[in-house]
C-alpha cells in the first residue's frame, strides 16, 4: 500500500491506495481508505506534520499486512525441556459457539442483569464458559471451572463466583428466556404459530428428597429423587420456553401455566399446540379450543392411542375397509395391500366426533368438544413395530429360560408384559409353584394395533396431509431432551440448593438454544453427534509465546462448512496472534 496525495487549488486530499492485478492480467489502483483533506489529517496528526503522520500511518498498515502474511519459522531443540506450567494446547471449536452466543445477545442480557444486582464478577464470562463447557466438555460446575482453561480466552473468575452467579441466574430466569426469544428472531427464522410441548424428568445422585426433588416414576427407571422439565419448542426446532416442577407431579397440569406465560410474555395470539398422548388430557384440549368471532385463536394436534378409543371408534379405526390415499378419491382395503407395491404408502381414514375420548361421561349441560380423528396405517410402520416387539419377545423367552423372571409391574416396552404365570403342579393341580410362560394372547392383542397411528385435532380448515406433517415433527422436541441428557450430560444432578438447581436447567436450556442456532447455520446437513465431536476435537497448539497457533485437528468437509457459515477460519497452517485476536473480536461483534 502507498500514500497518495491529490492536490487541488484550495486543499490536498490524502488516500491509502494499493495496486492489484485483475484476472485478465491488467493492473489497476484501488483506494483502500480515504484519510481526509489536509485540515482533517492535521487534526488526526495531533501536532505532527500531516504528511509525515500520513506516511507513518501507511507504513504501519503495511507492517500489519506483513505480520499477517509472512512465513514463520519455529525452531525446536531435542534437549530443551518445556517450560513448567506453560499451556500448549487450546480448543478453538468454542469460537463457533461464541459467535452464536453473542449473536443471540446474551452478553447484553448479562449486562442488563448486572445493572440490577451488586456483584464484582464478570457474569457474561461465567455464563458463556458454562455454556461452552456444557456443550463441549459436560461435567460438574467444579470440573467446568477447570475445563474452561482449555479455551484460548482464559476465565476471569473463581469457583465461588460460579456458585454466586447461579443464584443470580435463577432469579433472572424469566427475563433471560423472554430476552433470548426476542433476540433470536433477528438471528434465525422462527415459525411461532405451531408449538410443541413435552415433558421429561432428571434424576439426582442423592437419596434425600425435598420440595422440588421428589420420588416419582422415572422415565429411565432410576430409583432416585426427580425434577420434571416441561419444554416448548417452535416449528423450526428452536426452544421457546421451559419450566421445572416436582418429580412426583403429573405432567398434564404443567402445560397450561407455561402456555399462558408464553402467550402473555411473547405476544402470541394464534397458535397450534402439538403434544403426545400423555399430555392430551380433556382439560388441555379444552384450553386449546378457543375462538373469538369465528376466528380460531388456539388449536391442538395431539396423538391419540387407538387402544384407548371407545369401542365403536376402535372398530372404526381397525376396520380394513374405507381407507384412502392423499389425492385419491378411491377407497382401499388394507388387508389386501401388497408388501412390494404399497410398503411406503400411508393410508388414512377420518371422522369428526363430539365426545370426551377419555371415556368419561360428559356432565349434563356441558358442550362436548368436537374433534377430528385421523387414523393412518402403514405397512412400513407395521413391520417396524413387529421387529421391535420380536426383540422384546425374545428377551422375555430368555428370562423364562434362565429362571430369573420375577413378577413386577408390566410397563410399556418392558418384555415382562409378555410373560404370564400360573400356579399349578405337573398334573395341573393348584399349588404354590410359579410357572412362567410366554403369553400368546397378550402378544396377539398387541399385534392388532401394528401399523396404526392416530391423531386428534380441532382444526377445521387444514388438510389431513398438513396435520400429519405437523405432528411428525414432534420427534425434534424428543431430540432436544436426548441432546440435553446424552450429549450435554444434564443428569445426574449433584447440586443441592434449589436456586442452583434452577440455574443448572437455565444453562442447559441456553446451551441447547445456542447449539440449535449453530445447527441452523449449517443448514441441518450434519448430525448433532458429528458437530459436537468435531468442535471438541478442534484443538490448536501454541509453539511458543508470540509465535501464534498451529491447528492440531483434521480439516474435513464439516470444518470447512463451519468456517464458511461463520465467516472466519482457524485452519491455516499457522495463525498469528494478530489474526487470532482479530478472529476472537469478530465472534463478538454482534
Amino acid at each position: 500500500m502507498k500514500l497518495t496525495v491529490s492536490k487541488s487549488k484550495n486543499s490536498s486530499s490524502f488516500y491509502v491506495q494499493k495496486t492489484i492485478r485483475k484476472q485478465n492480467g491488467s493492473v489497476t489502483t484501488v483506494t483502500v481508505e480515504k484519510l481526509g483533506n489536509l485540515d482533517e489529517v492535521r487534526t488526526k496528526a495531533h501536532g505532527m506534520d500531516p504528511y509525515i503522520w500520513a506516511q507513518e500511518y501507511v507504513n504501519e498498515l503495511n507492517r500489519k499486512v506483513y505480520d499477517e502474511q509472512k512465513e514463520i519459522i519455529v525452531s525446536y531443540s531435542p534437549t530443551k525441556l518445556l517450560k513448567k506450567g506453560e499451556q500448549k494446547a487450546f480448543n478453538c471449536g468454542y469460537l463457533f459457539l461464541q459467535d452464536a452466543y453473542y449473536s443471540l445477545g446474551l452478553h447484553k442480557i448479562c449486562s442488563s442483569i448486572r445493572s440490577r444486582h451488586s456483584f464484582e464478577y464478570d457474569l457474561n464470562d461465567i455464563l458463556s464458559k458454562l455454556i461452552y463447557t456444557r456443550i463441549l466438555y459436560p461435567s460438574s460446575k467444579l470440573a467446568s471451572n477447570r475445563q474452561a482453561d482449555v479455551f484460548i480466552e482464559q476465565p476471569s473468575f473463581e469457583l465461588h463466583d460460579i456458585y454466586r452467579a447461579l443464584s443470580v441466574l435463577a432469579q433472572e430466569n424469566d427475563f433471560i428466556q423472554a430476552e433470548l426469544y426476542k433476540n433470536s428472531q433477528k438471528v434465525v427464522e422462527r415459525r411461532k404459530d405451531i408449538l410443541y410441548y413435552d415433558c421429561t424428568n432428571f434424576y439426582f445422585e442423592l437419596e434425600e428428597a425435598d420440595d422440588l426433588r421428589r420420588y416419582g416414576k422415572s422415565k429411565q427407571h432410576q430409583p432416585l429423587p426427580l425434577v420434571g422439565m416441561g419444554l416448548f419448542m417452535d416449528y423450526d426446532g428452536i426452544p421457546l420456553a421451559f419450566d421445572i416442577f416436582p418429580g412426583n407431579q403429573s405432567e398434564q397440569p404443567t402445560l397450561k401455566p407455561l402456555e399462558k406465560k408464553v402467550i402473555s410474555d411473547y405476544g402470541l395470539d394464534q397458535i397450534i399446540v402439538c403434544t403426545d398422548a400423555g399430555l392430551s388430557s380433556k382439560s388441555n384440549r379444552k384450553f386449546n379450543d378457543k375462538s373469538i368471532g369465528g376466528e380460531r385463536l388456539r388449536s391442538f394436534i395431539t396423538t391419540q392411542s387407538v387402544k384407548q378409543l371407545p369401542s365403536y371408534l376402535k372398530d372404526f379405526a381397525l376396520d380394513p375397509d374405507g381407507w384412502r390415499l392423499a389425492g385419491d378419491s378411491r377407497t382401499y382395503n388394507i388387508s389386501e395391500l401388497d408388501e412390494t407395491e404399497d410398503y411406503n404408502k400411508i393410508y388414512y381414514k377420518d371422522r369428526w366426533i363430539k365426545e370426551d375420548l377419555s371415556q368419561r361421561k360428559i356432565k349434563q349441560g356441558a358442550t362436548p368438544l368436537e374433534q377430528h380423528l385421523i387414523v393412518s396405517f402403514s405397512l412400513k410402520y407395521q413391520r417396524y413395530q413387529r421387529k421391535i416387539r420380536q426383540g422384546q419377545i425374545d428377551r422375555a423367552q430368555e428370562l423364562i429360560n434362565s429362571g430369573k423372571y420375577k413378577q413386577r409391574p408390566k410397563n410399556q416396552n418392558d418384555p415382562h408384559r409378555f410373560i404370564g404365570h400360573e400356579v399349578v403342579t405337573e398334573d395341573g393341580e393348584v399349588c404354590s409353584k410359579d410357572i412362567p410362560f410366554l403369553d400368546a394372547t397378550a402378544i396377539h392383542e398387541e399385534e392388532r394395533y401394528d401399523g396404526f397411528y392416530s391423531v386428534c385435532t380441532n382444526l377445521e380448515n387444514m388438510g389431513i396431509d398438513e396435520i400429519i406433517k405437523i405432528n411428525k415433527k414432534r420427534w425434534e422436541i424428543e431430540e432436544c431432551f436426548r441432546i440435553m441428557k446424552t450429549e450435554f450430560k444434564a443428569r445426574p444432578i449433584y447440586l443441592q440448593k434449589e436456586d442452583r438447581i434452577k440455574a443448572h436447567f437455565i444453562t442447559c436450556y441456553i446451551a441447547l438454544f445456542v447449539f440449535r442456532v449453530l445447527e441452523k447455520k449449517l443448514s441441518g446437513e450434519y448430525t448433532c453427534e458429528e458437530i459436537m465431536d468435531t468442535l471438541r476435537t478442534m484443538m490448536i497448539s501454541r509453539p511458543g509465546e508470540k509465535l501464534g497457533y498451529i491447528p492440531a485437528y483434521t480439516r474435513t468437509d464439516l470444518t470447512d462448512a463451519l468456517h464458511e457459515a461463520f465467516g472466519f477460519r482457524t485452519d491455516y497452517e499457522i495463525i498469528t496472534d494478530v489474526n487470532m485476536k482479530k478472529t476472537i473480536r469478530e465472534t463478538k461483534k454482534k
